[in-house]
């Protein structure tokens, strides 16, 4: 027996904008599918609009059928967001609500939009049978008229809802009139970590329904993995016939057959072209045969383990907000494949419908999530108000559970069905996943908020770190205090539903989860947050594009970047990130032995064997290609491996470090890609590394000339033992050490986990203002030594560090700078290494080290040893929010040059560097807000260093892995200095 909290009255006594229950007048849920031979007219396009202050709109006139009461009112484009076009502004939250907290109940302030469009039946609209008007999404509450007359209210901004209006419909002149409030009593139940953005933001369509057409149908086709058999019965409302020719089967409605077939996988999409052919309408299907269960305490389909290389994904454009047109859908989806990724959670509500068709076409396993959170409510002592525990709230938790299922219920893809995200717990959702089950046993149920996990099929956390997963991964997780809790969660298969929190550069530690969720079986992988960076296109006053983000459009309440936490910038450019997920995860796993000339490839796919895959090899040499071929590899079958002989090394081979590359391509053109796109690589190493450039002929000694000291090719200042010039070359600033980095979005840490910053202690250390004094300058027979000690101002300790130079006869100048820490360091350093400056002129980069894009300590499994070039300008990666970035990891050797093609080369010593080359410090770096805040300047700041502290995803995830950090200690390394081309 339910009964409400006391005092609280029903909600049926409330305005209907703060009744979050299902209102009369929509029609039952159904299904939703793109085509069939019904009519239907997209009602899509610029709409009448006025923006008013509170609930009640423009008036009571509003909604009347008589023209001139939009006379002189803005126009508006449907699918959009007002906020977007002009009127009021947009807001980003991760978890507040943007009113008070005061369930169901809304302030006097709402904004309210009133939006009116006018438009003729299409000429060859069929007379009779029924018409429906269909909104596939408005945000957050709408009341409807059409022709005057009031058609009904609803709520659920994600989901879609339909009436009938066959009744009301003229040939020409019909008035829709749609009256939306940003706030409503959905507002609490749609807290998700994105922008606040009202509006009518996906399809309006009139649809025709014919009689005797279905008014739904639920296509179940089922495999057994033992048999081969695909099962099919698809369940009608109306009498009809499923015909699917090239199975040769011609079923009633309601009957059930088996056939063989070829299943349906993310990695082998194989869909069935049916139809389904009733007296008033013929609906084309597309059928995939697939079967999901949790068996053995494992989530399968088809009989196999799944390996979920997912992501998190919102539906977003950086110009129109969640109003995403097909054509980018297909490009998000064609992205992920390009990367590797094979599943998609779609955070947190259900996405545009068209996007479920894409995943079946292409191939994606789908987490399909329904339109709730409460997150907000959290700051509340012990959740107080949250509606999953308040079962007055029942009735429109059940609506919505309703509304994603029938809606989606007929994709191959949707494998798990989400009750929500971050609600806490409570019995609402026990409700959902009672009637989801029922509806549609064949899929599991996900919820991952309560950890007790009494309506969750799967063991579902959010950014475990890694120790945690690994003792997860034996079953050895920290017991529950109910045993009989405990030993259903020990049951469960586990995902990391979010993980590696990708925002700005990063995520790090990705490499680590990977090798443990392919190590423990109960570990199904996880889904990285997230897919895109939510920034919003804008520019400066004077014109100037960059992206905004929270506080930038004068919110009182923001949560500043955190909106921008993607694999993908906002203009959907990949980030590192993006390239190393594809790296970590990638489905072939080629090793081995070059010494013994040997390479080992292993086939990690759940379901495909090898043989969609073409193998070549290649045999470089510094960075250069020597030779190239095609290697034979059988088409080994999900989890084989095999060992395969390398060819002998060119015997034209020249001396030098000397790499193997086996990559495995696409033998043919897929949906979503042609052939020859790389799916996998690996490298081996067959010649190591020489030994560091000897120098040539004896060492040559310095001199005093004056206020200068001349060494070789090089020139120093006599005071502070800085370099100013090497063979003529001019330098805006000779190396020094350098310590600091603009700290990156996860050096920032959770911004409401102050304390746990390591970006904190950076500044607590004052790493961001250090101080060199040069304690002396000796001059012996062989070297120039400079003794510094670098310190932070206003505090002790410091960093006693030794520049040692050498000169030989060919004008090659040599650094070795020795480091020693006094005093007490209780942090990790940021980098490593000097810092030079050269002149603006030198903007070409070559390198032979990593690349070749940018990596650290924990994002480095992308990063390929190659040769490389790229003008400085792109050797960046512009985060939304700026920060460290662009450094090639493992370099051998680093050239940057002039346009007329003077050089300065730099060697490694003992050991390869971190190479970095910008148009800013680092402290003008970590200064700026945006990217538009960085402008390019007279120098090109060189950083080579010895070491960087890992990147971690402490935005919201782990910090990096303790092998990762940098820690304060004695260190010595060395470079080579060489200016190329002359002077």
């Amino acid at each position: 027996m339910h009964h409400r909290p006391h005092g609280q009255a029903p909600f049926s006594a409330l305005p209907y904008h703060e009744n979050p229950n299902p209102a009369p007048g929509t029609l039952p849920a159904r299904g939703w599918w793109a085509t069939s031979d019904a009519a239907r007219h997209s009602l899509n396009g610029d709409w009448d609009f006025r923006l008013a202050p509170t609930a009640e709109g423009t008036g009571p006139t509003f909604p009347s059928d008589d023209p001139s009461v939009t006379a002189g009112w803005d126009r508006i484009t449907v699918p959009g967001h007002w906020v977007l076009q002009g009127h009021g502004a947009p807001a980003y939250t991760g978890v507040a609500y943007l009113f008070p907290v005061d369930p169901p109940r809304l302030p006097d302030e709402n904004p309210t939009g009133d939006h009116r469009r006018v438009f003729d039946l299409p000429a060859d609209w069929p007379a009779g049978g029924e018409s429906v008007l269909r909104f596939d999404g408005v945000d957050s509450c709408a009341r409807v008229w059409l022709n005057g007359t009031e058609l009904g209210t609803f709520q659920g901004s994600r989901l879609p809802h339909e009436f009938a209006v066959g009744h009301l419909l003229r040939p020409s002149g019909n008035v829709l009139a749609v009256r939306v409030h940003q706030w409503s009593a959905g507002s609490y139940l749609e807290d998700q970590d994105m922008w606040w953005l009202p509006g009518i933001f996906r399809d309006v369509t009139l649809l025709h329904r014919p009689d005797g057409a279905p008014t739904d149908y639920f296509a179940h086709a089922g495999y057994d993995h033992t048999t081969g058999l695909g099962t099919l019965r698809v369940a009608c409302d109306v009498p009809g016939r499923v015909l699917v020719p090239e199975l040769g089967l011609d079923l009633a409605t309601g009957e059930e057959a088996g056939v063989p077939v070829e299943p349906w996988s993310a990695e082998v999409p194989r869909l069935y072209a049916g139809e389904l052919v009733t007296e008033g309408e013929r609906i084309p299907l597309r059928l995939g045969f697939r079967t999901v269960r949790i068996e053995d305490g494992l989530l399968k389909v088809n009989g196999r383990r799944v390996l979920f290389r997912g992501v998190n994904r919102h539906d977003f454009h950086p110009e129109t907000g969640r109003a995403v047109d097909l054509e980018t859908m297909r490009r998000d989806l064609v992205l992920m494949k390009r990367h590797n990724i094979n599943a998609v959670r779609t955070s947190h509500y259900p996405p545009q419908p068209a996007l479920l068709d894409l995943c079946d076409e292409l191939g994606l396993w789908v987490i399909d999530e329904g339109d709730l959170e409460t997150h907000g409510f959290c700051w509340m002592p012990g959740w107080r108000g949250n509606p999953v525990a308040d079962a007055r709230w029942n009735p429109a938790l059940l609506d919505r559970a309703e509304r994603m299922v029938e809606r989606d219920k007929n994709h191959p893809s949707v494998v798990i069905w989400s009750l929500g995200n971050e609600c806490g717990r409570g019995e609402g959702l026990s409700v959902m996943a009672a009637w989801i089950r029922d509806r549609d046993p064949s899929r599991p149920v996900h919820y991952e908020n309560d950890a007790d996990y009494p309506d969750s099929d799967i063991y579902s956390r959010m950014y475990a770190p890694h120790a945690e997963v690994e003792r997860i991964g034996r079953r050895e997780e920290e017991p529950l205090a109910d045993p009989e809790r405990d030993a259903h969660r020990r049951s469960l298969p586990f995902l990391q539903v979010e993980y590696a929190h990708a925002m700005g550069n990063g995520p790090g530690g990705l490499a680590d989860y990977q090798r443990l969720f392919e190590t423990y079986e109960r570990l199904q992988g996880g889904f990285v947050w997230e897919w895109i960076d939510h920034g919003l296109a804008t520019r400066t006053e004077d014109g100037r594009p960059y992206f905004g983000y929270g506080g930038d459009f004068g919110e009182e309440v923001h949560d500043g970047n955190f909106v921008c936490d993607g694999l993908l910038l906002p203009d959907r450019t990949p980030t590192p990130g993006l390239l190393e997920y594809k790296k970590v995860i990638e489905p072939v796993r080629i090793a081995g032995n070059a010494a013994g000339g040997t390479v080992t490839i292993r086939n990690g796919h759940d379901f495909a064997d090898l043989g969609h895959l073409a193998f070549t090899w290649s045999y470089a040499v510094e960075g250069q290609e020597i030779a190239r071929g095609d290697l034979p590899v059988p088409p080994l079958a999900p989890g084989e491996l095999t060992e395969l002989a390398l060819p002998r090394a060119p015997a034209e081979a020249p001396a030098g470090e000397a790499v193997w590359t086996v990559r495995a391509r696409l033998a043919a053109a897929t949906a979503w890609a042609e052939a020859g796109h790389e799916v996998a690589w690996g490298q081996l190493t067959a010649v190591p590394r020489p030994a560091p450039t000897p120098a040539r002929g004896p060492l040559v000694a310095p001199r005093l000339e004056g206020e200068r000291i001349v060494l070789g090719p090089a020139t120093f200042d006599a005071r502070s033992g800085r370099l100013t010039a090497l063979a003529g070359l001019p330098l805006t600033e000779g190396p020094r050490l350098d310590v600091f980095r603009a700290p990156t979005d996860n050096d920032r840490g959770m911004h409401w986990e102050k304390d746990a910053q390591i970006s904190v202690e950076w500044e607590r250390h004052g790493l961001h203002r250090m101080r060199h004094r040069t304690n002396a300058v000796e001059l012996a027979s062989d070297a120039l030594t400079v003794r510094t000690r670098v310190a932070p101002l206003s505090l002790d300790p410091a960093l006693v560090t030794v520049y040692r130079w050498t000169a030989d006869a060919e004008d090659a100048l040599r650094l070795t700078v020795s480091v020693r820490p006094a005093g007490t360091w209780s942090c990790p350093l940021p980098r490593l290494g000097v810092r030079l400056g050269l002149p603006a002129a030198f903007g070409h980069a070559t390198w032979y080290g990593g690349g070749p894009d940018e990596s650290y300590p924990d994002t480095g499994e992308a990063s390929r040893l190659g040769r490389f070039t790229a003008p400085v300008d792109e050797l960046r990666t512009d985060y939304v929010r700026p920060q460290e970035n662009g450094a090639r990891s493992d370099v051998r050797w680093a050239e940057l040059a002039t346009d007329d093609g003077v050089g300065l080369r730099v060697e490694a010593g003992d050991r390869p560097f971190w190479f970095t080359a910008r148009r800013w410090t680092s402290e003008q770096l970590a200064a700026a807000e945006h990217t538009v805040d960085l402008t390019p300047g007279d120098t090109v700041w060189v950083n080579l260093d010895h070491a960087q502290h890992g990147i971690g995803s402490q935005s919201c995830g782990p910090a990096p892995l303790p092998q990762y950090h940098l820690t304060v200690a004695p260190a010595e390394f060395g470079f080579l200095f060489r200016v190329t081309g002359g002077a």
